[in-house]
């Protein structure tokens, strides 16, 4: 299993004052220094974290691999063509959210989730698909043209007791194993943390996981390199 690490709250605390510092490219920079696969970014519409500035500049410098969330909205799927990144996650959106609050629904967005995976494609950019861990909306991505999925672990990271979040690990199992069945790329994200990547370890076809807040938040009280290396650690324990 991989481990890409989203910066999006990097500029979060940036952005709080106006400030320059600290520079969520010097972040990205550092992580790929302690050893992560690549960087995830989410450019919203409304700018609140990630700028077109940041973007730009991660494409020109960091040799991982840039995955770039989001919205199938014509501003931005312009600025994903003009940076190719090595992998477009689409995801939806809501001006309100504090953070993106479920996955996509695919079944209901089919056209125009076709038509910008089609113009992505046409780019050479691979395409994923933020999903919640259910088979139709897996067979949905795969019929429209998706490369990856990216499952929702919202609910598993959220859940209340022990057995709310073994029935939803269960459900994650199982859709991660029939999107590999079915040709599909699997990566996971969202609140994923260092408690709960003990037990999320054990999904065995997820690729590569994606995972921000938890290790930004541990950054402040270790620094990024030990923050960095004890979520390697555990990604890698399986």
């Amino acid at each position: 299993m991989k481990f890409s690490i989203n910066i999006n709250h990097v500029a979060t605390l940036r952005n709080a004052r106006g400030e320059v510092q600290p520079d969520p490219v010097t972040y990205a920079l550092m992580a790929e220094q302690y050893g992560v696969d690549g960087i995830v970014v989410h450019l919203r519409e409304d700018r609140r974290h990630i700028n077109d500035r940041d973007v730009k500049l991660l494409r020109e410098v960091i040799t991982t691999k840039l995955d770039l969330e989001m919205a199938a909205e014509p501003e931005i799927i312009t600025i994903a063509c003009e940076t190719q990144p090595e992998l477009a996650t689409l995801v939806p959106e809501k001006r309100e959210e504090l953070t993106t609050e479920g996955g996509l629904n695919v079944l209901d967005n089919i056209e125009r989730l076709k038509d910008t995976i089609a113009e992505l494609h046409n780019r050479n950019i691979p395409v994923s698909l933020f999903i919640e861990p259910d088979v139709d909306q897996i067979d949905a991505s795969l019929d429209i043209g998706a490369d990856v999925i990216e499952i929702h672990t919202g609910t598993y990271a959220n859940a209340a007791t022990e057995e709310d979040m073994l029935e939803e690990l269960e459900r994650i199992k199982v859709a991660a194993r029939h999107a590999k069945r079915i040709g599909l790329g699997v990566n996971a994200g969202h609140g994923l943390n260092y408690n709960n990547m003990k037990e999320f370890i054990s999904v065995e076809d997820v690729d590569e996981v994606s995972i921000g807040q938890s290790v930004i938040a541990r950054s402040i009280f270790v620094g990024v390199e030990q923050a960095i290396k004890e979520m390697l650690a555990l990604v890698n324990a399986k």
